[in-house]
């Protein structure tokens, strides 16, 4: 397995993770410290969030700082009849999309946003209360919002997430079987379709066409299996201890990348949702450490 340095990069989320299992994203230290612990680990590039205080070529201009790059982001929308809620959806997809133009980044994610009293939340990884009316609505939003992405020159990248209404395989395959591949490519996240009970591998050889950028998550596959089997919410799963640093799960991300089409040039990200380090400094170190066995 050999990775570009180019074109890997960390979406370094150790840092706001918090105690209760979710993603917070006011527990970060300033962007300067995390982009120097990123730099002094090693890696490269850095997982696109421009913060709302600073324009795109501020936050360009700061990286180029650090000596990091900027790589593909990510944007969530959820079901909705709100209208202005729905609008608001839109304008943050195209307003991000802008961004990753300006900063010169061809890809970004787009996924099913997560509310912590979801029922798939709940009872994640499991397909909970499908139906298939409301998938057919859940591809209908990805496909309009893919729209707009692509109106601004950037591809969405379809990203499954386990706790939002697109985290199966099947699910997964229904989307990107009913969504032409010039509105919306693939952007698969290794450990939620893992966690979900998907082969993510055979995924991106389906759709190796699609594939624009993906996420790198190691993780205990046997933890997983467990908290399906058993009813875990997504939060009991997460603090049991689901997520590691590349190398440190048993996840295939050897076959993972290895299942990537010859000549494969879009991102490979790392993340971390929860760090099983003492601190988020250490575990980013861990996974420049892995990065650096791979990289060429």
């Amino acid at each position: 397995m050999k990775i570009r340095q180019d074109r890997l990069a960390i979406n370094p989320l150790q840092w706001v993770a918090s105690p209760e299992g979710w993603i917070d994203p006011s527990l970060a230290p300033s962007l300067e410290n995390r982009l120097a612990v990123i730099r002094d680990a090693g890696i490269t590039a850095v997982h696109s969030d421009v913060p709302g205080d600073m324009t795109a070529a501020t936050y360009a201009a700061l990286l180029a700082e650090h000596g990091l790059s900027a790589a593909p982001g990510y944007v969530p929308v959820r079901l909705t009849e709100d209208e202005a809620e729905r609008q608001q959806y839109r304008d943050t997809a195209a307003r991000i999309a802008e961004q990753h133009a300006e900063l010169g980044v061809p890809t970004m994610f787009l996924a099913m946003g997560m509310a912590k009293d979801a029922v798939r939340v709940a009872h994640p990884a499991v397909g909970q209360d499908a139906d298939q009316g409301r998938l057919e609505r859940v591809r209908d939003l990805l496909a309009e919002t893919a729209g707009i992405i692509r109106a601004q020159g950037i591809t969405p990248a379809f990203h499954p997430h386990v706790g939002t209404w697109a985290e199966t395989e099947e699910e997964t395959r229904f989307i990107l079987d009913t969504v032409d591949a010039s509105v919306l490519g693939f952007g698969p996240d290794m450990g939620h379709l893992a966690w979900a009970g998907a082969d993510a591998a055979q995924l991106v050889r389906d759709y190796a066409d699609r594939v624009a950028s993906v996420h790198i998550k190691d993780l205990d596959l046997g933890l997983a299996a467990r908290a399906r089997e058993a009813g875990w919410d997504y939060r009991r799963t997460v603090k049991a201890g689901l997520w590691s640093e590349p190398g440190h799960g048993n996840a295939d991300i050897e076959g993972f990348v290895d299942a990537l089409p010859d000549g494969f040039d879009g991102w490979l990200i790392i993340e971390v949702d929860r760090g099983a380090q003492p601190t988020p400094e250490e575990s980013v170190r861990r996974c420049g450490e892995w990065a650096a066995k791979y990289v060429q």
